[in-house]
C-alpha cells in the first residue's frame, strides 16, 4: 500500500468534501493550466529527479520568487501519463503556510488548489472540494508538487516530540532513524532516516540531510536531488532494514508458539470452497497448523490448551487471496494480513525484494501472507514500467525469464513496451521451465496474438477490451491510450458480435485466465469526487484523513475531450457485462485489486453485479487461485489436512459479501489472529464499515 499512497501524496490533485456538488460543477467549467502558461524554472533552480529502477521519469523544482514567494514547478511523464504542474507558496512568520497557489495538470485531472489564511481562518479549494477552518495547523495539500512538502518535514523535524497539528485535520510528530554516508556531486554527504506519524496509517519514511532538513523521498518511486541518483538503492535497502528492525517485533507478537495452539471454530457457517457451497452450523478444529476436524456444530471436542471460538452468527471462510497486489513493505503487507489476506499473487516485484521477503518471512520475521511473485520484464524504452527488467532483444529477455526461475520465483510479467516478437521464444522458455506467463499486452500487439505467442492470462480488463480498439489504441497501449482507448469506444463494442463472442469463446477453449481488476476501473470512470469511492466507502475514517481528501474521495480518469462521464461509465458498464461474458463462457477469473488489498471486496461485489453467485465471487478469491499457482492441495479450502488458512467474519457472505470485510479472526499457517490487534498494529483506529 505505501508506495502507492506516497504516490497519491505527491501527484493526486483531487479530494472530496460536503463542498463536493459545488466545486466539481466549478472543475467542469474550468480547464487546467497549459504546460505553456505555467512558471519556467531559472536556470538556478534546485532541481530534483523523480526516478525509479527504470530510469528518470521526471524533475521537480524550487526557487524564490523576488517577492520572496517560494515556487515549485513539477514536470513528469510516468508510461505515458503526464503530470505538469506549479506552485507557489507563500510562509508566514512562524514559518507555516499561509497561502498557496497550485496549477496544472496531473495523472488525476486538474491540479487546482488554493489556500489561503485571513482573519484567523484557513480556507482550502481544490477541483473536488473546499472548507475551512481555525487556523492554526500546518496545511496539507491534496495535491501539489512533492518537494513542496519538504518545509513540512523541516517544520516536525524541528518541533520533536511536541509534534505539529495539521489542517485540515490531524497531528504529527517525526521520530529519527539510522544515519547513510552517500556519494553524489559534493564528494560525501550524511543523510538520516526519519518516520513521520500521522499522515499515513503507518509511519512516513523521509530522508533528511545532515542539519535535519529534508533530503530525499524514497519509494517505489523517489524524488532526490539531482546528482544523488547513484544512491537510491543504498538508501532504499537501509529505508526497507530500519522498517524491516520496526515491524518484526510485531511479526514477533503474532507468530508466537502461543498462537499456533489448537483452535476450535464452533457454530459456524462454513464456506466450502472446493464445492461452492454454504454449510450451515458447522465445528472446524485446526492443529499443528493444519485443519485437523470437520463437523456438525458441537461434535468436536477441544484438545486441552486449545482456544474455542464461538462462531454464532459467523462465517468461515478459507483464507483470502489478492491475485494482483505487488509486495510494498513491511508495514502494508502487515496491513493485508489484517483484511484476512493470507495469500497473494504480486506481479511485478524487484528481485531484491521478493528474495529478502520471501526469506523472511520463511524465518517468522515477517508478518506477511504466502506470496507468488512475478518480475516484470519490458522492453529498455521511456516508456518502460519502473521496477522492470529491462530488455533489449529477444536474447536478453529469455535471459531475464531464466534469472527469475534461478531466483525461485513463480511467474514473468511481460509489460506494454516489449517487442511483440519476443513475447513468443521468452513465453516459450519460461514455460519450459514451468513458470506462469501473463502481463499487459504489447503496444501494436492484439490480445489474441499475446495468448497465441504464449499468455496463460490477461492481466487487467483494459487489456481484454483492446481486442476490439482501433489500430491506433493498440499500436499506443504502451502510452495512457490503453485506459483512454476503452474509455472511449468500449461503449460502443458489440459483446455479441463475432469479433468479441469469438476472442471469449476462444479464452474459455485455451483456459486463458483473466485477472480484471475491474474495481480500478470503477473508481477511474465513473466518480466525479468528492465523496467515497465505493471500494473505499467502507474505510472512510479509520486509516487517515490525508488519504481521505488525496485518494478515497477522488475523482475518476481525466475526461479525454469530446466525452462526459457519463459516457466513461456507459464504457465501464459494458466492461462490466464483459467480466460476466468470460465467467458464463468458463474462463478462470481470479479478483486481484493492483492496489491496496482493501479493494478486494468491492471487487468480488462487482463480479456480483456481473452474475456470479455469491459462492462464485468468493471461489475467484480463494480455491482458484490456489489451483492456478499449483497449491490448491494444501491451501485454498477448509478441508481436513490442508493448512490451516481461515478467516472468520461477521456475518453471513452467501447474501452478503460486505461482510467479508468485517474481519474477526485470521489464521494463517495456523497462528490465530486477532483481527481487531492486526489492525491497531498496521496503523487502523477502528473496524471498516
Amino acid at each position: 500500500m505505501r508506495f502507492v499512497l506516497i504516490a497519491a501524496l505527491l501527484a493526486s490533485a483531487a479530494s472530496g468534501s460536503v463542498y463536493a456538488h459545488e466545486t466539481a460543477a466549478l472543475a467542469a467549467q474550468s480547464k487546467p493550466v497549459p504546460k505553456e502558461e505555467l512558471l519556467k524554472p531559472p536556470t538556478d533552480a534546485v532541481r530534483y529527479v523523480v526516478v525509479s529502477e527504470a530510469g528518470q521519469h521526471g524533475s521537480q523544482w524550487r526557487w524564490q520568487l523576488p517577492d520572496g514567494r517560494t515556487a515549485y514547478r513539477w514536470s513528469q511523464e510516468l508510461r505515458g501519463w503526464i503530470t505538469e504542474m506549479d506552485q507557489v507558496t507563500t510562509f508566514g512568520s512562524g514559518g507555516a503556510i499561509k497561502a498557496l497557489t497550485v496549477r496544472g495538470v496531473t495523472t488525476s485531472g486538474d491540479a487546482a488548489e488554493e489556500f489561503r489564511v485571513a482573519n484567523g481562518r484557513a480556507s482550502w479549494k481544490t477541483a473536488n472540494d473546499a472548507g475551512e477552518a481555525p487556523a492554526g495547523g500546518w496545511y496539507i495539500p491534496a495535491g501539489g508538487v512533492g518537494i513542496a512538502n519538504a518545509p513540512l518535514m523541516d517544520a516536525l523535524a524541528a518541533a520533536g516530540d511536541a509534534g505539529l497539528d495539521f489542517l485540515p485535520s490531524g497531528r504529527g510528530r517525526m521520530t529519527f532513524g539510522p544515519t547513510q554516508v552517500i556519494e553524489g556531486p559534493g564528494g560525501a554527504k550524511k543523510v538520516q532516516l526519519a518516520f513521520v506519524s500521522g499522515i499515513l496509517p503507518s509511519p512516513l519514511p523521509v530522508w533528511l540531510d545532515e542539519n535535519k532538513r529534508y533530503f530525499a523521498d524514497i519509494s517505489y518511486i523517489s524524488v532526490i536531488p539531482a546528482g544523488y541518483e547513484g544512491a537510491l538503492k543504498q538508501l532504499r535497502n537501509a529505508q526497507e532494514a530500519a522498517t524491516a528492525e520496526a515491524v518484526a517485533g510485531i511479526a514477533k507478537r503474532f507468530l508466537s508458539p502461543a498462537a499456533k495452539a489448537a483452535v476450535l471454530f464452533d457454530n459456524v457457517q462454513l464456506f466450502d470452497a472446493d464445492k461452492g457451497t454454504f454449510l450451515p452450523a458447522r465445528a472446524v478444529l485446526a492443529q499443528d497448523g493444519r485443519i485437523a476436524a470437520i463437523g456438525a456444530a458441537g461434535s468436536l471436542k477441544a484438545p486441552s490448551g486449545a482456544q474455542v471460538i464461538d462462531g454464532r452468527g459467523k462465517t468461515l471462510v478459507p483464507g483470502i487471496w489478492d491475485s494482483h497486489l505487488h509486495i510494498g513493505d513491511d508495514w502494508d503487507v502487515l496491513s493485508n494480513m489484517a483484511n484476512g489476506i493470507t495469500s497473494f499473487r504480486s506481479p511485478g516485484t524487484t528481485f531484491d525484494r521478493a528474495v529478502e521477503a520471501t526469506k523472511r518471512r520463511a524465518d517468522g520475521s515477517l508478518l506477511m501472507g504466502e506470496p507468488f511473485i512475478s518480475v516484470i520484464i519490458d522492453r529498455k524504452d521511456p516508456l518502460a514500467a519502473q521496477g522492470a527488467e529491462v530488455v533489449s532483444s529477444a536474447e536478453e529477455a529469455i535471459a531475464a525469464v531464466q534469472r527469475v526461475k534461478a531466483a525461485g520465483l513463480w511467474g514473468v510479467k511481460f509489460y506494454t513496451s516489449m517487442n511483440p516478437a519476443w513475447i513468443a521464444p521468452a513465453a516459450a522458455e519460461a514455460h519450459r521451465l514451468g513458470l506462469h506467463v501473463h502481463g499487459h499486452v504489447p503496444a501494436g500487439m492484439k490480445p489474441s496474438e499475446a495468448v497465441a505467442a504464449g499468455y496463460d492470462e490477461l492481466t487487467h480488463l483494459n487489456f481484454v477490451a483492446m481486442e476490439a480498439m482501433p489500430r491506433e489504441v493498440i499500436d499506443k497501449a504502451n502510452t495512457r491510450q490503453r485506459v483512454e482507448g476503452p474509455a472511449r469506444y468500449f461503449k460502443d463494442v458489440d459483446l455479441d458480435g463475432p469479433l468479441m463472442s469469438g476472442f471469449v469463446a476462444d479464452l474459455a477453449r485455451k483456459k486463458t485466465i483473466v485477472d480484471p481488476t475491474i474495481v480500478i476501473f470503477e473508481g477511474m470512470l465513473t466518480q466525479d469526487g468528492g465523496k467515497p469511492q465505493p471500494a473505499y466507502a467502507p474505510y472512510m475514517g479509520i486509516i487517515s484523513p490525508v488519504l481521505e481528501r488525496s485518494v478515497f474521495t477522488a475523482g475518476g480518469y481525466p475526461l479525454v475531450e469530446g466525452l462526459t462521464r457519463d459516457d466513461y461509465r456507459k464504457s465501464y458498464a459494458k466492461m462490466v457485462e464483459l467480466v460476466g461474458r468470460l465467467h458464463k463462457a468458463g474462463v478462470p477469473i481470479v479478483a486481484g485489486t493492483d492496489g491496496w488489498g482493501i479493494e478486494l471486496i468491492r471487487e468480488l461485489e462487482i463480479y456480483r453485479q456481473a452474475g456470479f453467485t455469491p459462492a462464485e465471487a468468493i471461489q475467484s478469491a480463494t480455491i482458484l487461485p490456489a489451483r492456478i499457482v499449483g497449491a490448491d492441495k494444501r491451501t485454498g479450502s477448509i478441508a481436513v489436512g490442508k493448512e490451516a488458512d481461515m478467516v472468520l467474519v461477521d456475518g453471513d457472505p452467501s447474501t452478503d459479501l460486505g461482510a467479508l470485510r468485517r474481519v474477526v479472526t485470521v489464521v494463517s499457517d495456523g497462528y490465530v489472529m486477532d483481527a481487531d490487534a492486526l489492525r491497531k498494529a498496521a496503523g487502523y483506529s477502528g473496524k471498516p464499515k
